[in-house]
């Protein structure tokens, strides 16, 4: 009697739970660039947001124009800081078991991912869903 065989499992690729030393060490250097990138542009950033001196010879039109622009300054100088914070966690938490396991799902974190937002806490998905 032949009986009708079962389905066969589908084989998907095993992800990687954890990542190797030399994929740690690879995020580390870019991390630490990027650290160096962001407090280069912290300073300049600064600098642009030194208030306007009164004496200096403006008209209304410039000075207001200047004042707006300090304000744009001002909101990418707080997201330059929030951007190093996260980027100093990340570097912190590098060697923890959990560092590429997402913060919402503990879906593992691509590594692709990491490479281009090394301080990213999110899975993709999890990113998407949040921004809603």
């Amino acid at each position: 009697m032949i009986h009708k065989s079962l389905p066969c499992p589908i084989f998907l690729p095993v992800i990687a739970k954890y990542m190797t030393e030399e994929q740690k060490d690879k995020l580390k250097e870019t991390i630490l660039r990027e650290l160096n990138i962001v407090d280069n542009y912290i300073r300049e950033l600064t600098e642009f947001c030194k208030p306007i001196a009164p004496e200096c010879a403006l008209g209304d039109l410039a000075r207001f124009e200047l004042m707006h622009d300090q304000s744009s300054y001002e909101k990418r100088l707080h997201e330059a800081k929030r951007r190093k914070t996260r980027l100093q966690y990340a570097l912190s938490r590098i060697d923890t078991e959990d560092f590429c396991e997402c913060e919402e799902c503990g879906e593992e974190i691509p590594f692709a991912r990491l490479e281009l937002m090394p301080e990213s806490r999110l899975c993709i998905n999890c990113a998407h869903q949040t921004k809603r």
